[in-house]
């Protein structure tokens, strides 16, 4: 059976390598994912408020970036380890979570001085569009066919290629133009990246359950649990990254 999901955290190679449970007891469940998904989401909520509430003490950028920063860069580091050390992730996961949120409080207070309300708008999107595509998945609405696979793995694939080159020319004065603009061609840029974004949660519950199905080992639900926060990290910041176009246009 093929596993494929467009999350990088979350390929199709992810249970090639583990060995899969002995016995019900010791397997990755549904049930255990989520619970697990929701301890990593209380994480980041705490340390997003902690990065929030030394923005909102200094009123000052220069006070919360070190956080945002170091959360920004401790998180990519570390969400590489566990992809690449899976029986780590009951460790490295919620360590994941704790430097996201870090990230996620400084950008989302920084936004939120310049659109007041945005935060809660996005979060309210990010949550609202997660449990739509849940309900879809499970009702069937919504199908993680092989071409559905194909093509969300190649449209994810292609907004990597976009923000690593805007990265590196970025380092050489160079930027892209129109894509990140408040202009007509942003707003339809950010709008795509939203919804392929949000394609990969139905990718990310397909490939739990699949993995949930094959008895993979009980570790799995934090790797699992993991590779669902990284998408939702992303389609955050893509919602927010949205509507703060928007909001540049009044």
């Amino acid at each position: 059976m093929e596993l494929r999901s467009g999350n990088p955290a979350l390929s199709e190679k992810t249970f090639r390598d583990v060995a899969f449970a002995g016995s019900p007891g010791e397997a990755m469940t549904i049930g255990g994912t989520v619970n697990k998904t929701a301890f990593l989401l209380a994480l980041v909520v705490l340390t997003s408020g902690w990065t929030w509430h030394i923005y909102l003490q200094a009123q000052n950028p220069a006070a919360v970036m070190p956080w945002m920063i170091g959360g920004a860069i401790g998180g990519l580091v570390v969400g590489l380890v566990t992809v690449f050390k899976m029986r780590w992730s009951p460790i490295t996961a919620p360590m994941y979570a704790l430097l996201e949120g870090l990230f996620i409080g400084g950008i989302s207070a920084l936004t939120e001085a310049q659109y007041p309300g945005i935060v809660l708008q996005a979060v309210g999107l990010t949550f609202g569009t997660l449990a739509a595509l849940l309900v879809a998945y499970k009702s069937g609405l919504i199908r993680a066919t092989e071409n559905f696979k194909m093509g969300v793995v190649a449209a994810t694939g292609g907004i990597f290629l976009v923000y690593l080159a805007t990265f590196v020319l970025g380092l050489f004065g160079v930027g892209i133009p129109y894509i990140h603009g408040s202009g007509l061609i942003g707003i339809g840029f950010s709008l795509f990246v939203v919804i392929i974004a949000a394609l990969n949660l139905v990718l990310d519950f397909d490939f739990i359950e699949k993995g949930a199905q094959s008895r993979a080992p009980g570790y799995m639900e934090w790797y699992g649990a993991f590779g669902l926060m990284v998408t939702l990290v992303w389609l955050y910041i893509e919602i927010l990254r949205l509507l703060a176009k928007l909001r540049g246009r009044d």
